[in-house]
């Protein structure tokens, strides 16, 4: 495992206070979460959305929550948005999938960080390499991207039993 990776790098150079968790690479959100010693719902996924053409998003999505395309259409005046598969996703953010993040990322896209992250004292995300997650206050976290944040999820349905 490397030392340190564009995120980190990224992330080091905007003074933020951090802490850099080195886990295992996990299997699940839960897994993650577990492996982190944080609660489910502060760790965060970022997902890419193309908007259009060479435009896309992160969206900062919390572990049990999925974001939902009608509130994600309308907060950015859309009234279509696409998933890219993970090639392209490599391409515009430089990090495989399970491993993106905004921070470091080749493309500076604008994000979006879900309404429930605010009351949290620690989120982690993607520190930019499968296993490598970062421990940061949410508001230092919004301020450091430049995020907006917005009510962009649904809780996922449980599995069914």
């Amino acid at each position: 495992m490397t030392d340190t990776t564009p995120a980190l790098d990224a992330l080091a150079g905007l003074g933020v206070p951090f802490t850099t968790v080195r886990t295992e690479r996990a299997h699940s959100a839960e897994e993650s979460a577990a492996m982190q010693g944080i609660a489910l719902g502060a760790l965060l996924r970022t997902i890419v959305v193309r908007r259009g053409a060479d435009d896309y998003v992160f969206v900062l999505v919390p572990g049990g929550r999925r974001f939902d395309w009608p509130k994600l259409r309308t907060h950015l005046g859309v009234s279509r948005l696409s998933l890219p598969d993970a090639d392209e996703a490599k391409a515009v953010t430089g990090y495989p999938r399970g491993a993106i993040t905004p921070f470091g990322s080749t493309g500076a896209w604008p994000v979006i960080a879900d309404a429930s992250i605010a009351g949290l004292p620690v989120v982690a995300i993607g520190g930019g390499a499968h296993g490598v997650n970062v421990h940061i206050a949410p508001a230092d976290l919004v301020a450091a991207l430049g995020a907006e944040v917005v009510d962009v999820t649904v809780a996922e349905d449980p599995p069914a039993g």
